[in-house]
């Protein structure tokens, strides 16, 4: 298996990954969000820090792709497209600005990111739905080639349309193809070289949809309010656990 990896990247790591990933799919399949969180965390133990947005946003591309196929009558379209809009220009942006950062500011970066997305709160969204959805589309596109997990902050955004949690789940793996996709397509454009990983992603991505197919079946069966209530916590904990990582590495 070591030769189909590269070799910043060990094969028992690879291993736990792909595990990973089969599970942190099931886990957003079935709550909404969380498990790309979770995933990325981990993969900051595994990969680089120059491979860790990219090679993140292709999985999380892959496996939101087959939540929202499976899913896809459930979606709300009008919610989508204002967001794909600003999606569009957050890539552009994004990609402008986008450098090479120390691990430890990434580290920094992303921990502060979900503490901040976890715990935020956003009043309904009203008649000023569609640029608030624009709006949080670009911003949200942009900050994704810095910290790579912006999937909360996209559910605080979409949950205050007031959509039922089936609908809420689909619709947000649809913002998510659309934001890990155009995020790919800047780094593609920006050189960096993805079939050097392409083995270990194909592998994470067909365990991520395996996942998928697990978690939708579990979707309304589960305590959804006592789900999150953890998932809070578990996302506060991973937070601060890369926050305090980063800052001993910075002192």
């Amino acid at each position: 298996m070591s030769a189909l990896l590269p070799d910043a990247v060990a094969p028992l790591g690879a291993v736990f990954l792909i595990v990973l990933s089969f599970f942190t799919s099931a886990l957003t399949a079935a709550v909404g969000i969380g498990g790309g969180v979770v995933l990325l965390a981990a993969m900051t133990f595994v990969v680089p820090a120059v491979a860790l947005v990219p090679l993140h946003g292709v999985v999380q591309l892959g496996s939101n792709t087959g939540r929202a196929i499976v899913m896809a009558r459930n979606v709300a379209l009008r919610l989508i497209v204002p967001f794909g809009l600003g999606a569009v220009l957050g890539a552009v942006l994004g990609g402008m600005l986008v450098v090479e950062l120390p691990a430890q500011v990434i580290l920094l970066a992303i921990g502060v990111t979900i503490l901040l997305t976890t715990w935020m709160k956003l009043p309904p969204l009203g008649k000023g739905e569609r640029g608030i959805l624009a709006a949080g589309g670009l911003l949200a596109t942009c900050l994704t080639m810095f910290v790579g997990a912006t999937g909360p902050f996209v559910m605080m955004i979409l949950r205050q349309s007031g959509l039922p949690h089936a609908r809420l789940v689909a619709t947000h793996a649809m913002a998510m193809v659309i934001q890990h996709g155009f995020k790919v397509v800047a780094f593609t454009a920006l050189g960096f070289a993805f079939a050097d990983w392409a083995p270990m992603m194909a592998l994470m991505i067909a365990a991520g949809f395996c996942g998928t197919l697990v978690g939708a079946r579990l979707l309304n069966k589960l305590p959804e309010a006592t789900l999150k209530r953890a998932l809070n916590i578990v996302l506060t904990l991973i937070a601060l656990q890369l926050i305090v990582r980063s800052l001993v590495e910075l002192a």
